[in-house]
């Protein structure tokens, strides 16, 4: 069974959006554990100090990486179709057995101190979408690919 933890620092804040983003995860857990971890995210820092600010969220994003299979989101990940994305899934969960761990970056992304540490770069698009609309882009795409390993109908 996979076994899924998702992180992102702060709470989604827009309404239309945490709606979404609760929808989904609902769906996702009748098909897979998994666990959504939002963590402390830099406030009162301005924008003027992007490295400090992505210093102390990968503070706090750091503590939940224990030993997983750790895919971040990057613009400078592999973008991948939706049936490539369920079987990336269905066989790194088999191959290593470990939980695999996804990281939604802030505002200004994800610090290079959590990149490092990433196996594996996933991007969503080439273009550019809000942290938090990409929170619920990325929480479709794993119940799609959940419904896709399990042979499930899907709604479209």
């Amino acid at each position: 069974m996979i076994r899924l933890k998702i992180l992102w620092p702060g709470k989604t804040t827009d309404p239309e959006l945490r709606s979404l983003q609760d929808r989904y995860l609902k769906k996702i857990n009748m098909r897979a554990k998994c666990e959504l971890i939002e963590t402390k995210e830099a406030r009162g820092i301005s924008e003027k100090y992007p490295e400090r600010i992505l210093e102390i969220e990968a503070v706090h994003l750091e503590k939940h990486l224990k030993d997983d299979f750790i895919v971040c989101l990057s613009d400078q990940g592999k973008e991948l179709r939706s049936k490539e994305f369920a079987r990336f899934l269905d066989k790194t969960s088999a191959r290593t057995g470990k939980i695999i761990t996804i990281v939604v970056g802030g505002f200004l992304g994800i610090g290079n101190v959590i990149l490092s540490k990433a196996d594996y770069l996933l991007s969503l698009s080439k273009m550019t979408y809000s942290h938090e609309l990409c929170r619920v882009m990325l929480l479709e795409q794993l119940y799609r690919a959940l419904s896709i390993i399990q042979r499930s109908q899907y709604a479209k």
